[in-house]
């Protein structure tokens, strides 16, 4: 490209600034940080042809910056590099929160030599909302190769591409709690149904490796008449290591995490004295006691190669996790006493089964221009499925469909204070976001440890067919529309995890024919003999190949295609479906 002469910003050539709105629109086109990044790198060329191009983002904790997308380093730099604030061009770049444009970079004392063909460069920083997050830099063979008019566009990109980024970030981090909350529920399924506390402590740490990547994974039971902690499970390098190593309850970071009986997060394992070092990879660590009826039982022990690499997130989300599995290690321990009082408790269970199945709402008729139909299957004497129908005076119908973590009366006693508090919320008429958003404050309010419930919250006005939807995590609703059958994208925090939760909503205009089907995982979940999952792609279908049929028709054809599918296996999870169609 020829050389752009010397003028003012708003002087630029229009081509220039047209290649430069076309670049923000690109970089803003997308909410994945490679893409936004590779997008910039390839369109900022066409404008300035540079030979080396970095963006390094600065690390909160450390105050350093390092690499996220580089093009022409070397991969030992862009892997090992970490640029304190204020060293290096780049770094004083960061630091002063202002381009700095080299000449000669080795005539410049603060140059830091990672490619000796490198004549100048120019470093401008990522600013959002006045905060440096990063700098952006480019680099040249030739020496005075970087004009001012280049700096100035670079700073005027340096701002669209900075919120480009932090939008990509913000939508990463909103991904891995989303991912967090899946296995979570996962974890809860799991360790309250099974037994084998071997089997569930191995299945925990595959599942905790999908959201964050540790080097290695411990689980330490304590030894009452020894009185030391005992390695129960060890994951290193992603094998399962057979330790026989203990602990006492007073030594290392396993022993604070007993005795002050909550989580110690370590930065940096070097300026800990209390971290036992037995491997010489390990930077940080993370250790979170087992608690049950307040007494520890164990100790969950994570380690990290990165420095400052566990973020608040993590200990909540393990924290939870510790919760499940001390229930379910002190439930395998008190197998036999729970075999002993069986008989009385499967008394007073079946005598509550028939309450609560007597309390089941009951399902509206045609009046509401619906046709409408509900299904429960529960895989114990308590369902912790939940449903609820809330008609209004002024003609509109309120519906939801929850699942609460776990299974067994606690379960069903958590789903019956949600559906308490869903009717002391209906006279107020609220919308579906703002239904779950008072649900969630309330239920925050009363937060039990280790427990949350995932809702999905309708409002039908039949005048003018409208349907608006908002998700807490529960399984995405089908719809079936125009011949056609999906899932309808709404996702949202499950109530009862995170206390200032708020949700989006939708809204949809139905016409006859039009069905919307609402379901628990027990439904799509379910395994046949070879291990294959249900999975909602079958409902789809069935919705799509019987769009004849009733809503009462529909909910049974699903049932009975389900029980087929798993070969008439008793249900390890409560089935729940309500489906609705348009008149």
């Amino acid at each position: 490209m020829d050389p752009i002469k010397s003028t003012p910003v708003t002087e630029l050539p229009a081509e220039v600034l047209a290649k430069m709105a076309e670049i923000a629109e690109e970089i803003n086109a997308s909410l994945d940080l490679d893409e936004v990044l590779a997008h910039a790198a390839a369109q900022i060329k066409s404008l300035i042809d540079y030979e080396i191009f970095a963006v390094l983002l600065v690390d909160e904790n450390s105050r350093e910056l390092s690499f996220r997308f580089a093009i022409g380093h070397r991969q030992e730099v862009v892997e090992n590099w970490r640029i304190p604030m204020g060293q290096g061009i780049i770094g004083t770049a960061a630091a002063t929160g202002r381009p700095v444009r080299v000449s000669d970079v080795h005539k410049d004392s603060r140059y830091l030599n990672a490619l000796d063909s490198v004549q100048s460069e120019l470093a401008v920083p990522l600013l959002v909302q006045g905060r440096v997050m990063g700098v952006l830099d480019i680099e040249s063979s030739q020496a005075d190769y970087f004009t001012r008019d280049q700096q100035n566009i670079l700073m005027m990109l340096a701002t669209r591409i900075a919120s480009a980024i932090e939008n990509a970030r913000l939508f990463e981090r909103a991904k891995r709690q989303a991912d967090t909350l899946l296995l979570l529920n996962e974890v809860a399924r799991e360790t309250n149904s099974v037994l084998d506390v071997e089997g569930v402590l191995r299945r925990a740490a595959e599942m905790v490796k999908r959201v964050i990547d540790y080097q290695i994974f411990a689980i330490l039971l304590y030894d009452e008449q020894a009185r030391v902690f005992r390695h129960r499970l060890n994951v290193k390098f992603g094998q399962h290591i057979l330790e026989r190593s203990v602990v006492s309850p007073h030594e290392g970071i396993v022993g604070a995490a007993a005795t002050l009986r909550r989580p110690i997060v370590v930065p940096d394992v070097s300026f800990d004295p209390r971290y036992i070092s037995l491997n010489p990879e390990t930077r940080s660590e993370l250790a979170i006691p087992l608690l049950f009826k307040n007494r520890v039982i164990g100790v969950l022990d994570i380690e990290s190669p990165q420095l400052n690499y566990f973020t608040p997130d993590h200990v909540q989300a393990l924290s939870i996790l510790a919760s499940h599995l001390a229930v379910s290690i002190e439930n395998a321990r008190l197998y036999e006493q729970v075999a002993k009082d069986e008989a009385r408790m499967e008394r007073d269970l079946t005598d509550a089964r028939r309450l609560q199945a007597a309390l089941l709402p009951p399902v509206p008729g045609k009046e509401y221009g619906l046709d409408i139909a509900a299904r429960v299957v529960s895989s114990r004497e308590l369902c912790g499925d939940l449903y609820d129908f809330l008609p209004h005076s002024s003609g509109d119908l309120d519906i939801a469909l929850g699942d609460v973590s776990g299974k067994g009366s606690a379960a069903a006693l958590y789903g019956a204070a949600g559906v308490g508090v869903l009717r002391s919320l209906a006279p107020q008429h609220l919308s579906p976001a703002k239904t779950l958003q008072k649900l969630n404050h309330v239920i925050c309010e009363r937060r039990i440890e280790g427990r949350f419930m995932t809702m999905c919250c309708l409002s039908w006005n039949p005048s003018g067919r409208v349907l608006r939807l908002a998700n807490a995590g529960q399984e995405q609703p089908l719809i079936f529309q125009n011949g056609k059958c999906e899932k309808i994208p709404l996702a949202g925090f499950p109530v009862g995890m995170f206390d200032h939760s708020t949700y989006d909503e939708l809204s949809l205009v139905l016409a006859p024919g039009d069905a919307v089907v609402l379901y628990s995982d027990g439904v799509t979940d379910v395994q046949n003999a070879q291990g294959q999952f249900y999975g909602w792609q079958r409902l789809r279908d069935a919705v799509s190949a019987h769009p004849e049929l009733s809503a009462g028709a529909l909910a049974d054809f699903f049932l009975t295609d389900v029980e087929q599918f798993s070969g008439g296996a008793h249900p390890f999870d409560d089935r729940t479906l309500v489906v609705l169609k348009v008149i």
